[in-house]
């Protein structure tokens, strides 16, 4: 071997191409490496923040479905004794009632593990069920009962459908109405959520591994063609990576928002129509007793109440989720709207003036702004101790700036510099979505947020269209 080395005469030239071509055989591997690990990682990261937000999406929709429920009923449950079998009786029948989408409905176990209500099951009702797990030995009616003598929380375990009839995880919320010894709940299934999960890591392997190759062919290829060439096709392959990642980010934007849409139109379509038929039926029992005992009446008046603002509270996370003023007349009066109710919800003074755009900035640029403007007046009301907030919102030659500023306390310096918060962080990655510009200035005397998006996300303006005026808030 050694001899067969010996008689290699390597001209200076391929000297250099071998001095040249180990070292970076050698770095082009550990690229290679490094490359498909830190994207395994960053996307495994991402996928995990999306089923995280994907499940606290489901959590919060079943609490407010028992809430609403409990909302609905809860003039007869406030008034009743413990031993009120009528009462009982009533809110059974209210909760077997209130069956939504193809597999969504209410269950009600006593504390001793009797099945009360189980629309979707009914070979369930009348049935002591305690001691029952699942097929992977779950608890399920002991640990729904421990949660609710607790007062409320959640539970996941292995349930049958009703639309298929086979098993899928689920995700229940359970509230314990304490007087009557009762377990109130619901349940969603999430086998969709683990799809898709499982489907986004499948995808992934595949990503990395095909990254991994390209890798390898371009280390070849750079091996016969010139340095130069090879030193473009790497910016090529890093332009790609990065549109990857901001259509990867786009698709998780997409999924918040038509999640929150489809949250919003079943909670109006769905429990907002029951609590209207609810009041109206409670409001034709007032007129036939008013002419009885008049505590009745006084009753009968509380439960109206309470239906009333829980048919508000509906519409108020309806318009949350997605403002139908957003879509119809544009994000002038969306914000104008949101600050309003801003006002009225916190006593803050909130101030908003801008010029009308009638629609100009297109679909992304006013979701991106809005959703701006709503992260920062939460941050406001639960961080910043400000007791007035100014929104400006204006179109000049180079797009359009939302400026929001507070006079509270500021944004602890050494925090936001080094680990951002979520809300901060949202904001940053919409306007980077965009190709926008986020800028966070902050003082012991207030804070002040300017989000400006480009040009490209103004549309052209309508025939013979002037300004209008400006518009106070």
């Amino acid at each position: 071997m050694t001899r067969h080395f010996a008689r290699l005469r390597l001209s200076y030239g391929q000297k250099l191409f071998v001095l040249a071509s180990v070292p970076l055989i050698v770095a082009t591997a550990a690229i290679a490496f490094l490359v498909a690990y830190q994207s395994r990682a960053m996307a495994e990261r991402e996928i995990r923040d999306l089923e995280t937000r994907l499940i606290e999406t489901k959590k919060d929709e079943l609490r407010n479905y028992v809430t609403q429920a409990r909302n609905g009923f809860y003039f007869i449950y406030g008034v009743a004794a413990p031993d009120d079998e009528a009462a009982k009786t009533v809110v059974a029948q209210i909760l077997a009632a209130m069956i939504y989408g193809e597999d969504g409905s209410f269950f009600v176990y006593d504390y001793d593990g009797n099945n009360l209500v189980s629309p979707r099951r009914t070979e369930l009702i009348g049935r002591n069920w305690a001691g029952m797990t699942d097929s992977e030995g779950t608890p399920v009616t002991d640990r729904l009962i421990e949660i609710a003598r607790q007062g409320s929380g959640y539970h996941s375990y292995l349930w049958p459908k009703p639309s298929t009839g086979e098993e899928a995880e689920m995700i229940t919320f359970v509230m314990g109405f304490q007087d009557w010894q009762w377990a109130v709940g619901t349940g969603v299934w999430i086998d969709d959520i683990l799809a898709t999960v499982a489907a986004s890591r499948a995808e992934v392997q595949v990503r990395v591994r095909r990254t991994f190759f390209y890798i390898g062919a371009i280390a070849l290829t750079a091996l016969l063609v010139v340095f130069l060439s090879g030193l473009m096709m790497n910016l090529r392959e890093r332009r790609l990576a990065d549109a990857k990642l901001k259509e990867l980010t786009q698709r998780v934007f997409d999924a918040q928002e038509e999640e929150r849409g489809r949250v919003a139109r079943e909670l109006h379509d769905g429990i907002s129509q029951i609590l209207v038929g609810v009041k109206y039926a409670l409001d034709v029992a007032r007129r036939r007793v008013s002419q009885g005992d008049a505590r009745a009446a006084e009753t009968l008046d509380r439960g109206l109440e309470n239906l009333s603002g829980a048919i508000q509270e509906v519409r108020r996370i309806s318009r949350d989720l997605r403002p139908g003023v957003l879509d119809d007349l544009g994000l002038g009066p969306a914000l104008k709207a949101l600050t309003d109710d801003f006002r009225q919800r916190t006593g803050i003074e909130t101030q908003f003036d801008t010029v009308v755009f009638r629609n100009r900035i297109d679909q992304e640029g006013r979701i991106a702004l809005y959703r701006i403007a709503q992260e920062a007046l939460t941050n406001v009301e639960r961080h910043a101790g400000a007791t007035e907030v100014a929104m400006d919102l204006r179109g000049h030659r180079r797009g359009a700036t939302l400026r929001i500023s507070d006079n509270g306390r500021g944004l602890d310096e050494s925090r936001r510099t080094a680990r951002p918060g979520i809300g901060l962080r949202n904001m940053q990655e919409r306007m980077d979505q965009l190709g926008g510009a986020l800028r966070i200035l902050s003082s012991r005397s207030g804070t002040v947020i300017e989000a400006q998006i480009p040009l490209t996300h103004l549309l052209p303006p309508e025939p013979g269209g002037d300004q209008t005026p400006k518009v106070r808030a």
